[in-house]
């Protein structure tokens, strides 16, 4: 989903900030389209590569340590949704995102079929129930209007929303068809992701 956003943009990044970046899954399919590539999370992970820049950060305590203006692309996958407080995350990834340059963030989707069952049959969204690896990991559950909120409050231009095209069928361990999801990706897939510029 993230390489079909810079792709289609035509995004050709000098530097990448992945913040809440783990180990650094996403370093394999960008380590080619930029010349300096930044992981940020709580904590450098055993498995994050070692040649790799990594900054400590406490996303819930206050600003990322980094100077203003500092990355061309600014990623968070899958990181918004740990976070007490989104709109201070958003405001901080703006922040640290040079003028022309581009933020993606992503973040379970609360409009697709599989999160609105769960809603109605158990009274809680999917990716935010009970249960190990979730509640209290996953604590703000994020529609697309409040992300396109966000983006609207922080100035961002040419703003769009994706969808994984990939989504669990309820019940079931088994994906949905691919042409499926994608005549109705908002409801077919597991994860948004929203695209803006600074």
């Amino acid at each position: 989903m993230v390489l079909r956003a810079i792709s289609s943009r035509e995004i050709q990044p000098a530097c990448i900030l992945d913040v809440g970046c783990g180990v650094g899954q996403l370093i394999p399919y960008v380590s080619d389209l930029c010349k300096t590539y930044i992981g940020a999370d709580v904590v450098r992970y055993q498995d994050f590569p070692d040649n790799y820049d990594f900054c400590k950060v406490d996303l819930d305590s206050g600003r990322i340590p980094l100077p203003e203006n500092y990355a061309d692309l600014v990623v968070a996958i899958e990181t918004i949704e740990h976070l007490e407080n989104p709109r201070f995350f958003v405001r901080e990834l703006t922040r640290l995102t040079r003028p022309g340059g581009w933020i993606f963030i992503t973040t379970p989707n609360q409009l697709s079929l599989l999160s609105f069952m769960t809603l109605f049959l158990k009274g809680q969204f999917n990716a935010f129930q009970e249960g190990p690896g979730l509640y209290p990991s996953h604590i703000s559950a994020l529609l697309e209007v409040d992300l396109i909120r966000m983006a609207r409050e922080n100035h961002w231009r040419e703003v769009s929303t994706l969808f994984s095209l990939n989504g669990r069928i309820p019940g079931f361990s088994r994906q949905y068809p691919f042409l499926l999801a994608r005549v109705l990706p908002k409801r077919f897939s597991d994860n948004i992701l929203i695209v803006g510029r600074k």
